[in-house]
Protein backbone atom coordinates (compact mmCIF):
# COMPACT_ATOMS: atom_id res chain seq x y z
CA UNK A 1 0.00 0.00 0.00
CA UNK A 2 1.18 3.52 -0.86
CA UNK A 3 1.10 5.28 2.50
CA UNK A 4 2.91 8.58 1.83
CA UNK A 5 3.94 10.85 -1.05
CA UNK A 6 6.54 13.60 -0.66
CA UNK A 7 7.47 15.88 -3.57
CA UNK A 8 9.87 18.83 -3.49
CA UNK A 9 10.90 21.32 -6.17
CA UNK A 10 9.06 19.58 -8.99
CA UNK A 11 7.30 21.70 -11.64
CA UNK A 12 4.63 23.81 -9.85
CA UNK A 13 5.13 21.93 -6.59
CA UNK A 14 7.35 23.63 -4.03
CA UNK A 15 6.76 21.10 -1.24
CA UNK A 16 3.97 18.55 -1.07
CA UNK A 17 3.43 15.78 1.46
CA UNK A 18 0.32 13.69 1.87
CA UNK A 19 -0.56 10.49 3.73
CA UNK A 20 -2.77 7.91 2.02
CA UNK A 21 -4.81 5.02 3.37
CA UNK A 22 -6.29 1.73 2.27
CA UNK A 23 -9.53 1.47 0.34
CA UNK A 24 -10.80 3.98 -2.20
CA UNK A 25 -8.77 7.21 -2.24
CA UNK A 26 -10.38 9.86 -4.45
CA UNK A 27 -8.46 12.88 -5.71
CA UNK A 28 -10.36 15.78 -7.26
CA UNK A 29 -9.41 19.25 -8.40
CA UNK A 30 -9.98 21.71 -11.19
CA UNK A 31 -8.43 21.18 -14.58
CA UNK A 32 -4.87 22.48 -14.53
CA UNK A 33 -4.61 22.39 -10.75
CA UNK A 34 -1.67 20.00 -10.90
CA UNK A 35 -3.06 16.46 -10.74
CA UNK A 36 -1.00 15.45 -13.78
CA UNK A 37 2.11 16.90 -12.12
CA UNK A 38 1.67 14.58 -9.15
CA UNK A 39 1.26 11.62 -11.49
CA UNK A 40 4.33 12.71 -13.43
CA UNK A 41 6.31 12.73 -10.18
CA UNK A 42 5.03 9.24 -9.29
CA UNK A 43 6.11 7.96 -12.69
CA UNK A 44 9.69 8.78 -11.69
CA UNK A 45 9.27 6.19 -8.93
CA UNK A 46 8.33 3.74 -11.69
CA UNK A 47 11.72 4.42 -13.28
CA UNK A 48 10.63 6.69 -16.12
CA UNK A 49 13.13 9.12 -17.62
CA UNK A 50 13.89 12.20 -15.52
CA UNK A 51 13.75 15.62 -17.18
CA UNK A 52 15.80 18.47 -15.74
CA UNK A 53 13.09 20.85 -17.02
CA UNK A 54 10.85 19.51 -14.24
CA UNK A 55 13.05 21.21 -11.63
CA UNK A 56 11.34 24.35 -10.38
CA UNK A 57 14.36 26.03 -8.75
CA UNK A 58 17.21 25.22 -11.14
CA UNK A 59 19.94 25.45 -8.49
CA UNK A 60 18.34 22.86 -6.20
CA UNK A 61 17.65 19.17 -6.66
CA UNK A 62 14.14 17.81 -7.14
CA UNK A 63 12.94 14.99 -4.85
CA UNK A 64 10.11 12.51 -5.21
CA UNK A 65 9.71 10.13 -2.28
CA UNK A 66 7.12 7.47 -1.62
CA UNK A 67 6.55 5.21 1.34
CA UNK A 68 4.96 1.78 0.97
CA UNK A 69 3.63 -0.59 3.61
CA UNK A 70 4.97 -4.01 2.57
CA UNK A 71 4.31 -7.57 3.65
CA UNK A 72 6.85 -10.37 3.96
CA UNK A 73 6.34 -11.60 0.39
CA UNK A 74 8.78 -8.86 -0.73
CA UNK A 75 11.63 -10.06 1.52
CA UNK A 76 13.01 -12.30 -1.22
CA UNK A 77 13.44 -9.33 -3.57
CA UNK A 78 15.33 -7.36 -0.92
CA UNK A 79 17.62 -10.30 -0.11
CA UNK A 80 18.37 -10.98 -3.80
CA UNK A 81 19.29 -7.33 -4.37
CA UNK A 82 21.25 -6.92 -1.12
CA UNK A 83 18.82 -4.34 0.30
CA UNK A 84 17.57 -3.71 3.83
CA UNK A 85 13.99 -4.91 4.13
CA UNK A 86 11.61 -2.64 6.04
CA UNK A 87 7.85 -3.04 6.47
CA UNK A 88 7.65 0.69 5.76
CA UNK A 89 9.89 0.97 2.71
CA UNK A 90 10.91 4.33 1.27
CA UNK A 91 11.61 4.71 -2.44
CA UNK A 92 13.20 7.98 -3.50
CA UNK A 93 14.21 9.54 -6.80
CA UNK A 94 16.32 12.68 -7.06
CA UNK A 95 16.92 14.88 -10.10
CA UNK A 96 20.08 16.91 -9.79
CA UNK A 97 20.53 20.38 -11.36
CA UNK A 98 23.04 18.79 -13.74
CA UNK A 99 20.25 16.65 -15.17
CA UNK A 100 21.51 13.41 -13.65
CA UNK A 101 19.15 11.38 -11.49
CA UNK A 102 19.64 9.00 -8.57
CA UNK A 103 17.41 6.31 -7.12
CA UNK A 104 17.30 4.95 -3.57
CA UNK A 105 15.47 2.16 -1.75
CA UNK A 106 15.60 2.63 2.02
CA UNK A 107 18.48 5.09 1.47
CA UNK A 108 20.54 2.50 -0.46
CA UNK A 109 21.49 3.66 -3.99
CA UNK A 110 20.04 1.37 -6.67
CA UNK A 111 19.99 1.19 -10.46
CA UNK A 112 16.89 2.15 -12.40
CA UNK A 113 16.40 -1.50 -13.35
CA UNK A 114 16.18 -2.51 -9.68
CA UNK A 115 13.89 0.46 -8.99
CA UNK A 116 11.59 -0.51 -11.85
CA UNK A 117 11.50 -4.15 -10.80
CA UNK A 118 10.32 -3.29 -7.29
CA UNK A 119 8.01 -0.35 -8.07
CA UNK A 120 6.24 -2.29 -10.84
CA UNK A 121 5.16 -4.77 -8.15
CA UNK A 122 3.86 -1.97 -5.92
CA UNK A 123 2.06 0.55 -8.08
CA UNK A 124 0.14 0.56 -11.36
CA UNK A 125 -0.82 3.89 -12.94
CA UNK A 126 -3.54 3.80 -15.58
CA UNK A 127 -4.57 6.87 -17.53
CA UNK A 128 -7.63 7.35 -19.71
CA UNK A 129 -5.23 7.50 -22.67
CA UNK A 130 -3.41 4.29 -21.71
CA UNK A 131 -5.81 1.61 -22.93
CA UNK A 132 -3.60 0.36 -25.75
CA UNK A 133 -2.15 -2.39 -23.53
CA UNK A 134 -5.65 -3.93 -23.62
CA UNK A 135 -4.83 -4.77 -27.24
CA UNK A 136 -1.63 -6.67 -26.47
CA UNK A 137 -1.39 -10.46 -26.21
CA UNK A 138 0.54 -10.13 -22.96
CA UNK A 139 -2.30 -8.22 -21.26
CA UNK A 140 -5.01 -10.48 -22.67
CA UNK A 141 -3.18 -13.58 -21.44
CA UNK A 142 -2.86 -11.88 -18.04
CA UNK A 143 -6.64 -11.48 -17.90
CA UNK A 144 -7.49 -15.08 -18.72
CA UNK A 145 -4.62 -16.61 -16.71
CA UNK A 146 -5.79 -14.72 -13.64
CA UNK A 147 -9.22 -16.28 -14.00
CA UNK A 148 -7.74 -19.70 -14.83
CA UNK A 149 -5.59 -20.01 -11.72
CA UNK A 150 -2.59 -20.33 -14.00
CA UNK A 151 -0.23 -18.15 -11.96
CA UNK A 152 2.11 -20.93 -10.78
CA UNK A 153 1.94 -22.81 -14.09
CA UNK A 154 2.75 -19.70 -16.16
CA UNK A 155 5.70 -18.94 -13.84
CA UNK A 156 7.04 -22.47 -14.33
CA UNK A 157 6.39 -22.32 -18.05
CA UNK A 158 8.14 -18.97 -18.54
CA UNK A 159 11.15 -20.15 -16.53
CA UNK A 160 11.40 -23.24 -18.75
CA UNK A 161 10.80 -21.15 -21.87
CA UNK A 162 13.59 -18.75 -20.92
CA UNK A 163 16.02 -21.66 -20.54
CA UNK A 164 14.68 -23.20 -23.77
CA UNK A 165 15.38 -19.98 -25.67
CA UNK A 166 18.83 -19.71 -24.10
CA UNK A 167 19.69 -23.28 -25.15
CA UNK A 168 18.50 -22.61 -28.70
CA UNK A 169 20.69 -19.51 -28.85
CA UNK A 170 23.68 -21.52 -27.61
CA UNK A 171 22.95 -24.27 -30.13
CA UNK A 172 22.78 -21.81 -33.03
CA UNK A 173 26.08 -20.22 -31.99
CA UNK A 174 27.84 -23.58 -31.66
CA UNK A 175 26.43 -24.87 -34.95
CA UNK A 176 27.70 -21.74 -36.69
CA UNK A 177 31.10 -22.23 -35.07
CA UNK A 178 31.17 -25.90 -36.12
CA UNK A 179 30.16 -24.99 -39.66
CA UNK A 180 32.97 -22.48 -39.91
CA UNK A 181 35.42 -25.00 -38.48
CA UNK A 182 34.26 -27.70 -40.90
CA UNK A 183 35.16 -25.55 -43.90
CA UNK A 184 38.85 -25.93 -43.02
CA UNK A 185 38.60 -29.21 -41.15
CA UNK A 186 39.38 -31.52 -44.07
CA UNK A 187 42.48 -29.57 -45.08
CA UNK A 188 43.69 -29.35 -41.50
CA UNK A 189 43.14 -33.09 -41.07
CA UNK A 190 45.23 -33.67 -44.21
CA UNK A 191 48.04 -31.53 -42.78
CA UNK A 192 47.82 -33.38 -39.47
CA UNK A 193 47.96 -36.76 -41.22
CA UNK A 194 51.09 -35.68 -43.11
CA UNK A 195 52.82 -34.74 -39.88
CA UNK A 196 51.69 -37.79 -37.93
CA UNK A 197 52.76 -40.21 -40.68
CA UNK A 198 56.39 -39.13 -40.26
CA UNK A 199 56.41 -40.08 -36.55
CA UNK A 200 58.39 -36.94 -35.76
CA UNK A 201 58.94 -37.93 -32.13
CA UNK A 202 61.09 -40.86 -33.33
CA UNK A 203 63.21 -38.77 -35.72
CA UNK A 204 66.65 -37.39 -34.78
CA UNK A 205 67.11 -34.89 -37.58
CA UNK A 206 70.87 -34.48 -37.02
CA UNK A 207 71.39 -38.23 -37.04
CA UNK A 208 69.21 -38.51 -40.13
CA UNK A 209 71.41 -36.03 -41.96
CA UNK A 210 74.54 -37.93 -40.92
CA UNK A 211 73.18 -41.34 -42.00
CA UNK A 212 71.98 -39.92 -45.28
CA UNK A 213 75.37 -38.36 -45.96
CA UNK A 214 77.10 -41.69 -45.21
CA UNK A 215 74.79 -43.59 -47.55
CA UNK A 216 75.15 -41.02 -50.30
CA UNK A 217 79.01 -41.23 -50.01
CA UNK A 218 79.39 -44.88 -48.96
CA UNK A 219 81.49 -45.92 -51.98
CA UNK A 220 83.94 -43.03 -51.56
CA UNK A 221 84.19 -43.58 -47.79
CA UNK A 222 84.77 -47.34 -48.22
CA UNK A 223 87.42 -46.79 -50.90
CA UNK A 224 89.35 -44.24 -48.85
CA UNK A 225 89.16 -46.26 -45.67
CA UNK A 226 90.54 -49.26 -47.60
CA UNK A 227 93.44 -47.20 -48.91
CA UNK A 228 94.19 -45.81 -45.44
CA UNK A 229 94.18 -49.24 -43.82
CA UNK A 230 96.28 -50.65 -46.68
CA UNK A 231 98.93 -48.00 -46.11
CA UNK A 232 99.06 -48.86 -42.45
CA UNK A 233 99.27 -52.64 -42.91
CA UNK A 234 101.52 -53.06 -45.96
CA UNK A 235 104.44 -55.35 -45.13
CA UNK A 236 107.86 -53.77 -44.90
CA UNK A 237 106.66 -50.36 -46.17
CA UNK A 238 103.48 -50.05 -44.06
CA UNK A 239 103.11 -47.04 -41.79
CA UNK A 240 102.50 -49.18 -38.74
CA UNK A 241 105.74 -51.15 -39.37
CA UNK A 242 107.77 -47.97 -39.85
CA UNK A 243 106.22 -46.46 -36.71
CA UNK A 244 106.98 -49.62 -34.69
CA UNK A 245 110.56 -49.71 -35.95
CA UNK A 246 111.06 -46.02 -35.09
CA UNK A 247 109.57 -46.58 -31.62
CA UNK A 248 111.96 -49.47 -30.92
CA UNK A 249 115.01 -47.47 -31.98
CA UNK A 250 114.01 -44.52 -29.83
CA UNK A 251 113.53 -46.89 -26.91
CA UNK A 252 117.20 -48.06 -27.28
CA UNK A 253 118.36 -44.44 -27.35
CA UNK A 254 116.41 -43.63 -24.16
CA UNK A 255 118.17 -46.52 -22.43
CA UNK A 256 121.52 -44.80 -22.84
CA UNK A 257 120.36 -41.23 -22.60
CA UNK A 258 117.70 -40.17 -20.10
CA UNK A 259 117.10 -37.03 -22.12
CA UNK A 260 115.10 -39.12 -24.61
CA UNK A 261 112.94 -40.87 -22.00
CA UNK A 262 110.06 -38.42 -22.27
CA UNK A 263 110.08 -38.62 -26.05
CA UNK A 264 110.18 -42.39 -25.81
CA UNK A 265 107.07 -42.36 -23.58
CA UNK A 266 105.23 -40.04 -25.96
CA UNK A 267 106.18 -42.27 -28.89
CA UNK A 268 104.84 -45.29 -27.00
CA UNK A 269 101.58 -43.48 -26.22
CA UNK A 270 101.21 -42.36 -29.82
CA UNK A 271 101.79 -45.89 -31.05
CA UNK A 272 99.06 -47.24 -28.76
CA UNK A 273 96.66 -44.42 -29.94
CA UNK A 274 97.53 -45.13 -33.57
CA UNK A 275 96.76 -48.82 -33.15
CA UNK A 276 93.40 -47.86 -31.53
CA UNK A 277 92.59 -45.52 -34.42
CA UNK A 278 93.40 -48.26 -36.92
CA UNK A 279 91.13 -50.68 -35.02
CA UNK A 280 88.22 -48.21 -35.11
CA UNK A 281 88.83 -47.49 -38.79
CA UNK A 282 88.67 -51.19 -39.47
CA UNK A 283 85.44 -51.41 -37.45
CA UNK A 284 83.84 -48.50 -39.33
CA UNK A 285 85.04 -49.93 -42.63
CA UNK A 286 83.21 -53.15 -41.87
CA UNK A 287 80.00 -51.18 -41.15
CA UNK A 288 80.00 -49.37 -44.44
CA UNK A 289 77.44 -51.03 -46.65
CA UNK A 290 76.36 -49.70 -50.01
CA UNK A 291 72.55 -50.27 -49.78
CA UNK A 292 70.33 -48.51 -52.36
CA UNK A 293 67.16 -49.38 -50.40
CA UNK A 294 68.44 -47.76 -47.17
CA UNK A 295 69.50 -44.70 -49.18
CA UNK A 296 66.03 -44.49 -50.74
CA UNK A 297 64.27 -44.68 -47.34
CA UNK A 298 66.49 -42.04 -45.77
CA UNK A 299 66.22 -39.76 -48.82
CA UNK A 300 62.41 -40.07 -48.84
CA UNK A 301 62.15 -39.21 -45.13
CA UNK A 302 64.51 -36.28 -45.52
CA UNK A 303 62.66 -34.96 -48.58
CA UNK A 304 59.32 -35.17 -46.80
CA UNK A 305 60.64 -33.29 -43.76
CA UNK A 306 62.20 -30.60 -45.97
CA UNK A 307 58.95 -30.29 -47.92
CA UNK A 308 57.06 -29.76 -44.64
CA UNK A 309 59.65 -27.17 -43.58
CA UNK A 310 58.87 -25.29 -46.77
CA UNK A 311 55.08 -25.77 -46.56
CA UNK A 312 54.82 -24.53 -42.97
CA UNK A 313 57.57 -21.94 -43.35
CA UNK A 314 59.69 -23.33 -40.50
CA UNK A 315 63.27 -24.62 -40.28
CA UNK A 316 63.29 -26.80 -37.19
CA UNK A 317 61.79 -30.17 -36.34
CA UNK A 318 60.50 -28.87 -32.99
CA UNK A 319 58.43 -26.24 -34.86
CA UNK A 320 56.83 -28.95 -36.97
CA UNK A 321 55.93 -30.81 -33.78
CA UNK A 322 54.27 -27.66 -32.38
CA UNK A 323 52.21 -27.29 -35.56
CA UNK A 324 51.24 -30.97 -35.39
CA UNK A 325 50.13 -30.63 -31.74
CA UNK A 326 48.14 -27.47 -32.51
CA UNK A 327 46.31 -29.16 -35.40
CA UNK A 328 45.60 -32.19 -33.23
CA UNK A 329 44.15 -29.91 -30.55
CA UNK A 330 41.92 -28.15 -33.07
CA UNK A 331 40.63 -31.43 -34.43
CA UNK A 332 39.96 -32.61 -30.89
CA UNK A 333 38.16 -29.31 -30.20
CA UNK A 334 35.90 -29.91 -33.20
CA UNK A 335 35.06 -33.35 -31.85
CA UNK A 336 34.31 -31.91 -28.42
CA UNK A 337 32.18 -29.22 -30.09
CA UNK A 338 30.10 -31.90 -31.79
CA UNK A 339 29.66 -33.61 -28.43
CA UNK A 340 28.53 -30.36 -26.80
CA UNK A 341 26.05 -29.75 -29.63
CA UNK A 342 24.60 -33.24 -29.13
CA UNK A 343 24.27 -32.58 -25.39
CA UNK A 344 22.47 -29.26 -25.94
CA UNK A 345 20.14 -30.87 -28.48
CA UNK A 346 19.23 -33.50 -25.90
CA UNK A 347 18.51 -30.77 -23.31
CA UNK A 348 16.39 -28.89 -25.83
CA UNK A 349 14.39 -32.04 -26.48
CA UNK A 350 13.76 -32.42 -22.72
CA UNK A 351 12.73 -28.77 -22.41
CA UNK A 352 10.46 -29.14 -25.41
CA UNK A 353 8.70 -32.04 -23.71
CA UNK A 354 8.32 -30.10 -20.44
CA UNK A 355 7.05 -27.01 -22.26
CA UNK A 356 4.56 -29.07 -24.23
CA UNK A 357 3.08 -30.50 -21.02
CA UNK A 358 2.89 -27.07 -19.34
CA UNK A 359 1.44 -25.42 -22.47
CA UNK A 360 -1.30 -28.04 -22.60
CA UNK A 361 -2.20 -27.37 -18.94
CA UNK A 362 -2.29 -23.63 -19.57
CA UNK A 363 -4.52 -24.01 -22.62
CA UNK A 364 -6.88 -26.44 -20.89
CA UNK A 365 -7.36 -24.12 -17.90
CA UNK A 366 -7.83 -21.09 -20.14
CA UNK A 367 -10.53 -22.74 -22.22
CA UNK A 368 -12.40 -23.78 -19.07
CA UNK A 369 -12.39 -20.20 -17.72
CA UNK A 370 -13.49 -18.42 -20.92
CA UNK A 371 -17.24 -18.79 -20.15
CA UNK A 372 -16.62 -17.32 -16.69
CA UNK A 373 -14.79 -14.36 -18.23
CA UNK A 374 -17.60 -13.74 -20.74
CA UNK A 375 -20.22 -13.82 -17.98
CA UNK A 376 -18.32 -11.44 -15.68
CA UNK A 377 -17.17 -9.03 -18.39
CA UNK A 378 -20.59 -8.72 -20.06
CA UNK A 379 -22.27 -8.30 -16.66
CA UNK A 380 -19.90 -5.46 -15.71
CA UNK A 381 -20.20 -3.78 -19.11
CA UNK A 382 -23.97 -3.87 -18.81
CA UNK A 383 -23.72 -2.03 -15.48
CA UNK A 384 -21.39 0.49 -17.13
CA UNK A 385 -23.94 1.38 -19.82
CA UNK A 386 -22.86 -1.07 -22.56
CA UNK A 387 -26.00 -3.21 -22.39
CA UNK A 388 -25.52 -4.83 -25.79
CA UNK A 389 -21.78 -5.45 -25.49
CA UNK A 390 -20.48 -8.95 -26.10
CA UNK A 391 -16.99 -10.32 -25.53
CA UNK A 392 -15.15 -13.55 -26.19
CA UNK A 393 -11.62 -14.92 -26.17
CA UNK A 394 -10.29 -16.82 -29.18
CA UNK A 395 -7.35 -19.16 -28.56
CA UNK A 396 -5.57 -20.41 -31.68
CA UNK A 397 -2.88 -23.14 -31.52
CA UNK A 398 0.50 -22.37 -33.09
CA UNK A 399 3.41 -24.61 -34.06
CA UNK A 400 6.09 -22.78 -32.06
CA UNK A 401 6.27 -22.00 -28.35
CA UNK A 402 5.87 -18.36 -27.32
CA UNK A 403 6.09 -16.60 -23.96
CA UNK A 404 2.60 -17.76 -22.98
CA UNK A 405 2.39 -21.30 -24.30
CA UNK A 406 1.69 -22.76 -27.68
CA UNK A 407 -1.23 -20.62 -28.72
CA UNK A 408 -2.13 -17.07 -29.68
CA UNK A 409 -4.91 -15.08 -28.05
CA UNK A 410 -7.41 -12.60 -29.41
CA UNK A 411 -9.85 -10.67 -27.24
CA UNK A 412 -13.03 -10.18 -29.28
CA UNK A 413 -15.56 -7.37 -28.74
CA UNK A 414 -18.77 -5.98 -30.14
CA UNK A 415 -20.72 -3.12 -28.60
CA UNK A 416 -23.87 -3.55 -30.71
CA UNK A 417 -26.21 -6.46 -31.29
CA UNK A 418 -26.54 -7.99 -34.72
CA UNK A 419 -22.88 -7.57 -35.64
CA UNK A 420 -20.10 -10.15 -35.52
CA UNK A 421 -17.42 -10.11 -32.84
CA UNK A 422 -14.13 -8.60 -33.99
CA UNK A 423 -10.66 -8.17 -32.49
CA UNK A 424 -11.08 -5.54 -29.79
CA UNK A 425 -8.55 -3.13 -31.28
CA UNK A 426 -10.69 -2.80 -34.44
CA UNK A 427 -14.12 -2.96 -32.81
CA UNK A 428 -13.91 -0.63 -29.81
CA UNK A 429 -14.58 3.11 -29.89
CA UNK A 430 -12.84 5.79 -27.87
CA UNK A 431 -15.83 6.23 -25.57
CA UNK A 432 -15.98 2.51 -24.81
CA UNK A 433 -12.30 1.96 -24.06
CA UNK A 434 -12.22 3.31 -20.51
CA UNK A 435 -15.29 1.34 -19.45
CA UNK A 436 -13.98 -1.91 -20.94
CA UNK A 437 -10.63 -1.33 -19.27
CA UNK A 438 -12.33 -0.66 -15.93
CA UNK A 439 -14.29 -3.91 -16.25
CA UNK A 440 -11.09 -5.78 -17.05
CA UNK A 441 -9.25 -4.20 -14.11
CA UNK A 442 -12.12 -5.29 -11.88
CA UNK A 443 -11.87 -8.89 -13.11
CA UNK A 444 -8.07 -8.89 -12.63
CA UNK A 445 -8.43 -7.42 -9.14
CA UNK A 446 -10.71 -10.31 -8.15
CA UNK A 447 -8.18 -12.94 -9.18
CA UNK A 448 -4.76 -11.40 -8.66
CA UNK A 449 -2.93 -9.36 -6.05
CA UNK A 450 -2.82 -6.09 -7.90
CA UNK A 451 -0.45 -3.42 -6.61
CA UNK A 452 -1.73 -0.04 -5.58
CA UNK A 453 -3.82 0.94 -8.58
CA UNK A 454 -4.10 4.57 -9.69
CA UNK A 455 -6.83 5.36 -12.21
CA UNK A 456 -6.42 8.75 -13.85
CA UNK A 457 -9.75 10.10 -15.10
CA UNK A 458 -10.70 6.71 -16.50
CA UNK A 459 -14.34 7.75 -15.97
CA UNK A 460 -14.16 10.68 -18.39
CA UNK A 461 -17.16 11.03 -20.71
CA UNK A 462 -19.79 9.31 -18.56
CA UNK A 463 -22.52 10.63 -16.32
CA UNK A 464 -25.79 9.77 -14.62
CA UNK A 465 -26.51 6.13 -13.91
CA UNK A 466 -23.27 4.93 -15.55
CA UNK A 467 -21.29 7.31 -13.33
CA UNK A 468 -23.05 5.86 -10.30
CA UNK A 469 -22.22 2.32 -11.39
CA UNK A 470 -18.56 3.30 -11.96
CA UNK A 471 -18.45 4.65 -8.42
CA UNK A 472 -19.95 1.44 -7.04
CA UNK A 473 -17.54 -0.65 -9.09
CA UNK A 474 -14.55 1.29 -7.80
CA UNK A 475 -15.80 0.93 -4.22
CA UNK A 476 -16.05 -2.85 -4.74
CA UNK A 477 -12.54 -3.00 -6.17
CA UNK A 478 -11.12 -1.07 -3.21
CA UNK A 479 -12.40 -3.66 -0.74
CA UNK A 480 -9.38 -5.87 -1.43
CA UNK A 481 -6.80 -3.31 -2.55
CA UNK A 482 -5.78 0.32 -2.40
CA UNK A 483 -7.43 2.14 -5.28
CA UNK A 484 -6.46 5.77 -5.93
CA UNK A 485 -8.78 7.52 -8.35
CA UNK A 486 -8.41 10.91 -10.00
CA UNK A 487 -11.92 11.91 -11.03
CA UNK A 488 -14.27 14.77 -11.93
CA UNK A 489 -17.38 12.73 -11.13
CA UNK A 490 -19.34 13.49 -7.98
CA UNK A 491 -20.70 9.94 -8.01
CA UNK A 492 -17.12 8.57 -7.74
CA UNK A 493 -15.97 11.14 -5.18
CA UNK A 494 -18.92 10.24 -2.98
CA UNK A 495 -17.71 6.64 -2.70
CA UNK A 496 -14.25 7.58 -1.42
CA UNK A 497 -13.03 6.23 1.91
CA UNK A 498 -10.70 9.22 1.90
CA UNK A 499 -10.86 12.30 -0.29
CA UNK A 500 -8.19 14.77 -1.38
CA UNK A 501 -8.17 17.92 -3.46
CA UNK A 502 -5.38 19.29 -5.64
CA UNK A 503 -5.35 23.08 -5.52
CA UNK A 504 -3.30 25.75 -7.23
CA UNK A 505 -2.59 29.03 -5.49
CA UNK A 506 -0.28 32.03 -5.61
CA UNK A 507 2.23 32.16 -2.75
CA UNK A 508 4.60 35.14 -2.60
CA UNK A 509 3.90 35.87 -6.24
CA UNK A 510 4.58 32.30 -7.36
CA UNK A 511 1.97 29.78 -8.55
CA UNK A 512 2.19 26.55 -6.61
CA UNK A 513 0.23 23.27 -6.56
CA UNK A 514 -0.43 21.14 -3.54
CA UNK A 515 -2.83 18.47 -2.29
CA UNK A 516 -4.93 18.62 0.83
CA UNK A 517 -6.93 15.91 2.65
CA UNK A 518 -10.63 16.75 2.95
CA UNK A 519 -12.64 16.53 6.12
CA UNK A 520 -16.18 15.11 5.95
CA UNK A 521 -17.59 18.62 5.58
CA UNK A 522 -15.02 19.57 2.96
CA UNK A 523 -15.75 16.34 1.11
CA UNK A 524 -19.46 17.22 1.09
CA UNK A 525 -18.76 20.69 -0.28
CA UNK A 526 -16.36 19.32 -2.91
CA UNK A 527 -18.99 16.86 -4.16
CA UNK A 528 -21.61 19.58 -4.23
CA UNK A 529 -19.23 21.80 -6.22
CA UNK A 530 -18.65 18.97 -8.70
CA UNK A 531 -22.43 18.82 -9.15
CA UNK A 532 -23.28 22.51 -9.37
CA UNK A 533 -20.08 24.27 -10.41
CA UNK A 534 -18.34 27.11 -8.61
CA UNK A 535 -21.50 28.20 -6.76
CA UNK A 536 -22.63 25.59 -4.27
CA UNK A 537 -26.45 25.46 -4.00
CA UNK A 538 -28.62 23.88 -1.34
CA UNK A 539 -29.91 21.45 -3.93
CA UNK A 540 -26.35 20.41 -4.75
CA UNK A 541 -25.58 19.90 -1.06
CA UNK A 542 -28.67 17.78 -0.65
CA UNK A 543 -27.78 15.69 -3.66
CA UNK A 544 -24.21 15.36 -2.41
CA UNK A 545 -25.49 14.04 0.95
CA UNK A 546 -27.69 11.58 -0.89
CA UNK A 547 -24.74 10.35 -2.99
CA UNK A 548 -22.58 9.87 0.11
CA UNK A 549 -25.46 7.98 1.70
Amino acid sequence: MLSRIYIKNFALIDTLEVSLHNGLQVITGETGAGKSIILGALRLILGERADVKSISIAEEKSIVETEFALNNQFKKFFIENDLDYEHQTIIRREILPSGKSRAFINDVPVTLDVLKELSSQLIDIHSQFETSNLFTSEYQFKIIDGLSGNKKIIEDYQYEFSEFQSLKTQLKRLQTQLSENTKESDYKQFLLNELEELKLDDVDYEDLQNQLSIQENAEMISENLGQILSRFHQEEIGILSFFNEAKNKLSKISEVSSGFSELDERMETSFVELKDIIAELENESEKIEINPETLAVLSDLNNKINALFLKHNVSDLSELKEIRDQLAGEQKGASELEGLINEIEENIAKKDKNLQALAEKLSKNRKKSIPDFIKKAEGLLKKLGLEKARVDIDLQPVTEFNSFGKENIQLLFQANSGFPLKPIQTAISGGERSRVMLAVKKIIAENDELPTLILDEIDTGVSGKVAEEIGNLMREMSADMQLIVISHLAQVAAKGNNNYKVVKQDISGKTQSTIIPLSEEEKLNEIAQLLSGSKITEAALAQAKELIG
